[in-house]
């Protein structure tokens, strides 16, 4: 029963668990950002490695991006595949927040 309780009175989870990409769906001008909780979100395969699949549509785009990464038994980043959109940075997605905002 105590580490029950040590759970429910722990600090919150690093930020540094999540990675964070940019992407912007192809033909559109929308810029979305897609986090992965690699502590929960990742399922491990049969070689050892982790997996995950999202799935991510803007609000006025009918383009659905999916972006697949392939992680190390450790965790780390091997593979990144797009489809139907391209990566782009944080800055240009905090400028299209930014524009949405003013209009």
């Amino acid at each position: 029963m105590f580490k029950f309780l040590q759970g429910l009175f722990a600090p919150p989870p690093s930020r540094d668990r999540y990675l964070t990409f940019y992407i912007k769906p192809k033909a559109c001008h929308e810029v979305l950002e897609v986090r992965v909780d690699t502590m929960n979100e990742l399922s491990q395969q049969d070689d050892g490695t982790y997996y995950v699949r999202k799935l991510a549509r803007g609000a006025r785009c009918p383009f659905v991006v999916e972006l697949e990464l392939v992680f190390s038994p450790k965790r780390a980043l091997l593979q990144k595949t797009l489809q139907n959109g391209e990566e782009t940075t944080r800055e240009a997605y905090e400028a299209f927040i930014s524009a949405q905002k003013k209009g």
